[in-house]
């Protein structure tokens, strides 16, 4: 029987040294965990705790994380704590780390996957995409989740890949980093793969809380930096998006209650709905969107569906589908919908989904990665089990 599980901790110590002995004195006995992860929030000094932790783990123990806005385990979702998840069982993993990502995140992405496959002395090439899973996290605010793709990509696009970016509880962007750990290093500006090999049980997943609507829009016009749309169905932007939900301009921001945040769009890609939703109108009309836009795209206008009842159900229900004896989740949370969960009054019913998920560490992130895809306002998630 080939199986992967995982044991969690949390902790609020915010000395470096007595966080690493808390965390780790948590474990109970058994097998050494292949895997160590570690979601510390960004007021941490995440330098010291890397060292702290990688000191108390046996050496054959990898490790990887990055700073948060937000930890999750099954307990719920906290904010300036450190959670860690260590995985045993039956998988090999390798590690890459690709910096310079604001300069080339295509190179960036391309380093990444190379190392990690070295790691485990194979090819990219030869990544069996039924034996092989990548997970990736980046630097949320260089904005480069696209590009860095195409890198992790290159040599294999039928490899399955699921992450989300590195994040910061500070809410003004001038002052927003993020970093990322793999092993004894820790980075800022970069991208992580994490290269998984298991015949066990596992499977790429994404959970986001929208129903379609039948209504579609077309991207007509972008502007040159690929992120503003600056017309939809020939009209401007804005003014376009606005009709189609029947509100007026200014409450269509990510956030207010009957704008994009209720109303997003999607990427329709066979059967699946990946979020890719609008952002902000600008005062010029058009429409900033957190992804890159391509004209001639066409688009899925979504709804509101039941946040908790929605996220309840794929625990409980497409979850153990998919994932036979479910035994280990690692979570990439969207930090826009904690932003709307509370703004809405509804943290508390969001959190408690959590409880129904199979052991369970993760992080509100920035913008999320699943199959290939930068996407948004999802939940995203790399699951093991045991067959």
């Amino acid at each position: 029987m080939a199986r992967v599980k995982m044991q969690t901790a949390r902790t609020t110590q915010s000395e470096p040294v007595a966080a690493a002995e808390d965390l780790l004195g948590q474990l109970q006995g058994g097998e050494t965990p292949k895997l160590v992860t570690l979601f510390a929030s960004r007021e941490r000094e995440q330098l010291a705790l890397n060292r702290a932790v990688r000191e108390r783990l046996p050496k054959g123990t990898r490790l990887v994380g990055a700073t948060t806005a937000g930890e999750l385990d099954n307990q719920g979702i906290h904010t300036g704590s450190v959670v860690l998840g260590a995985l045993s069982g039956d998988f090999e993993v390798g590690l890459g780390l690709g910096t310079g990502l604001s300069v080339d995140a295509v190179g960036a992405g391309a380093t990444a996957i190379k190392r990690a496959a070295q790691d485990l002395g194979v090819r990219q090439q030869d990544l069996d995409p039924r034996q092989y899973v990548g997970l990736v996290i980046d630097d949320g605010f260089r904005y480069k989740k696209e590009e860095l793709l195409l890198g992790i990509l290159e040599k294999n696009q039928t490899l399955v890949l699921v992450g989300g970016g590195a994040a910061d509880h500070e809410q003004d962007p001038t002052r927003q980093s993020a970093l990322l750990h793999v092993d004894g290093e820790v980075a800022t500006d970069a991208v992580l793969v994490a290269l998984f090999k298991t015949s066990a049980p596992w499977a790429a997943l994404r959970s986001h809380w929208y129903l379609p609507t039948g209504e579609r829009l077309t991207i007509t016009r972008v502007d040159d930096s690929a992120t503003r749309a600056l017309e939809i169905d020939g009209k401007p932007a804005a003014e376009r998006y606005a009709d189609l939900l029947g509100v007026p301009v200014d409450e269509l921001e990510f956030g207010k209650p009957r704008g994009f945040a209720v109303h997003p769009t999607a990427l329709k890609v066979g059967r699946e709905y990946f979020i890719r939703s609008p952002w902000k109108p600008l005062p010029d009309g058009s429409i900033l969107f957190a992804n890159l836009l391509e004209e001639g795209t066409e688009l899925e206008l979504m709804k509101m569906g039941d946040m908790a009842g929605l996220t309840r159900s794929f625990f409980q229900e497409e979850l153990p589908r998919r994932v036979p004896n479910p035994q280990a989740s690692l979570l990439f949370h969207c930090s826009g919908r904690m932003w709307y969960a509370s703004s809405t009054g509804t943290v508390a019913q969001l959190a408690e989904t959590l409880r129904h998920a199979p052991v369970a560490a993760g992080m509100n992130v920035h913008f999320e990665i699943y199959s290939g895809f930068h996407i948004n306002t999802t939940l995203t998630v790399l699951a093991f089990g045991g067959n």
